[in-house]
């Protein structure tokens, strides 16, 4: 569900914000979306490289989409465009910044221990994110795993604090990739509004 609102959501900007073709890249995403969900069509529990790699695949071709889209939105605004308006920049600006959560969220559910099936399976034994029901079991399931809300709550907060809240990332990947999160969620914000602001001014 998360893919398909990403794809949906680089649909809805303008064509000057995507790579090349409107299609291209949310056509990959369906091919890769396809090839998972027939693979494991009920849950990602099948250890399975193969499945690994298209599913970080998929996040690495939706990253590069919503990256590209992020840059040329900051390069706009730097260069002044005037035929903007500001609804319509507040909500470019708005579906960059909401599909860079649900990136980065994919990110951390499918690289912590391993990703889903790793982690179903028990493979790792230490976590890369540190969540608050892992630190205290008297006020929580002992058998409590993060599913994919979890990794998603993480990343909104990432994105908006611009910093960890209630759960730590314990790995230096973890640490750079939420660094790299909050850098493209202050510069779109700061941009977006600051420009936003201009125009209505």
């Amino acid at each position: 569900m998360a893919i398909i609102v990403v794809i949906a959501l680089q649909l809805a900007l303008p064509d000057r914000l995507n790579l090349s073709s409107r299609f291209l890249l949310p056509a990959i995403e369906v091919v890769l979306l396809i090839t998972l969900v027939a693979a494991n069509p009920l849950r990602i529990d099948r250890v399975s490289t193969p499945l690994r790699w298209v599913s970080l695949t998929l996040i690495a071709v939706a990253s590069l989409a919503n990256g590209y889209s992020a840059v040329r939105l900051v390069l706009e605004i730097v260069a002044g465009d005037h035929r903007v308006s500001a609804a319509a920049l507040l909500a470019t600006g708005g579906a960059v910044y909401l599909t860079n959560i649900i990136i980065f969220g994919l990110w951390y559910w499918d690289l912590d221990r391993g990703g889903p099936a790793a982690r179903a399976a028990g493979l790792r034994r230490y976590p890369d994110f540190l969540f608050p029901q892992m630190t205290t079991p008297d006020v929580s399931d002992p058998d409590w795993e993060p599913q994919f809300a979890d990794y998603l709550y993480v990343s909104f907060t990432n994105a908006t604090a611009f910093s960890p809240t209630d759960t730590m990332p314990m790995n230096r990947w973890a640490k750079l990739l939420m660094a790299v999160q909050s850098m493209i969620a202050l510069a779109t914000v700061a941009m977006v509004l600051a420009r936003a602001i201009n125009i209505l001014n």
